[in-house]
C-alpha cells in the first residue's frame, strides 16, 4: 500500500513500509527511478517474508510523490529520506542505494553521523554507486552549459524520452562532491559492482572503496554485470549481502 509523508513545506513524499525488527532496511532509487524497480520490489517483498522493517520512497518529482522533477536536487531528496527514515525508527538502519540512490546513500549517511537524525547507521549497501556524477559523467561542453543555466538531454537507454539535467540539480551535484577527500563512514559498506557496466565505471567504485575511512569496506565485481544489476543472480547477490548486514 501506498502512503504519503507530509514534508515541512506541505509537498507529500510517496512510500512503502512494512513494519517488522530491525535493522530498518531504505531503499534510495537511482535517477529518474522509482519504488516501484525490481530491485526494490524484491527488497522490499523479501523484507516482508522474513518479518524484517523495510522503507522504500520515491523523491518528489518522481514516481508517486507529485512535483516537478526539475525541482529535485540531492539535497532536497536527501532530506527527504531523512525525513521518512525518522519518521519509521530511531534505532539502527541499513541504507541500499542503487547508482544516484548510492550517492545519497553516502550524503544521508553522514547527516545521519552527525546526529541530524536519532537513527544509527548499521551498514551501507551501494548498487553500481554513483558518487560525483555530475563531475565525472559529463562533457566539459556539457558542464559548461549546465553552469550557464541550461537543461541538458540525452539518450535514454531504458525508455523512449530522453534524459535530462536540469542546471539546478548539477550545481547541487557540484556542492556535495565527495571522491576526492576521504569519506569519514566508519559503518560496514558493501559495494556491488558490475564489470560491464557503461553508465558507472568500475573505476569510480575502486575510487569509492579507496576513499571511505571505514576499515570494514567489501567491493564485489559482477562478471558480466551491467549498470542494473538486475538479473536473478544479481538479485540474490544483493539480498544475500543485506542479509550478511542483518545478520
Amino acid at each position: 500500500m501506498i502512503a504519503h509523508h507530509t514534508m515541512p513545506d506541505g509537498r507529500p513524499i510517496a512510500y512503502r513500509f512494512t513494519p517488522g525488527t530491525g535493522p530498518l532496511i531504505a531503499f534510495l532509487p537511482g535517477y529518474m527511478s522509482d519504488m516501484a524497480g525490481g530491485k526494490a520490489t524484491a527488497l522490499f517483498d523479501w523484507a516482508a517474508a522474513r518479518g524484517q522493517a523495510c522503507l522504500l520512497l520515491d523523491y518528489s518529482g518522481c514516481g508517486q510523490s507529485p512535483g516537478d522533477f526539475a525541482d529535485g536536487s540531492l539535497s532536497r531528496w536527501r532530506d527527504e529520506a531523512l525525513a521518512l527514515i525518522a519518521a519509521h525508527t530511531s534505532g539502527p538502519v541499513v541504507l541500499v542505494g542503487s547508482s544516484m540512490g548510492g550517492w545519497l546513500m553516502l550524503l544521508i549517511a553522514l547527516e545521519m553521523q552527525r546526529g541530524a537524525i536519532p537513527a544509527q547507521i548499521a551498514g551501507l549497501v551501494g548498487i553500481a554507486a554513483a558518487p560525483d556524477f555530475t563531475q565525472w559523467g559529463y562533457t566539459p561542453a556539457q558542464q559548461s552549459a549546465l553552469a550557464q543555466g541550461e537543461t541538458i538531454l540525452e539518450p535514454n537507454p531504458y525508455g523512449p524520452e530522453p534524459t535530462p539535467t536540469h542546471a539546478k540539480f548539477w550545481a547541487d551535484g557540484q556542492a556535495n562532491l565527495l571522491l576526492d577527500a576521504p569519506i569519514p563512514l566508519d559503518a560496514p559498506i558493501r559495494l556491488l559492482q558490475g564489470e560491464a557496466d557503461t553508465d558507472v565505471p568500475p573505476a569510480i567504485a575502486h575510487r569509492l572503496s579507496a576513499a571511505l575511512r571505514s576499515d570494514d569496506v567489501q567491493l564485489t565485481l559482477v562478471k558480466g554485470g551491467d549498470h542494473r544489476l538486475s538479473r536473478a543472480g544479481d538479485v540474490a547477490l544483493l539480498l544475500r549481502t543485506v542479509a550478511s548486514l542483518l545478520d
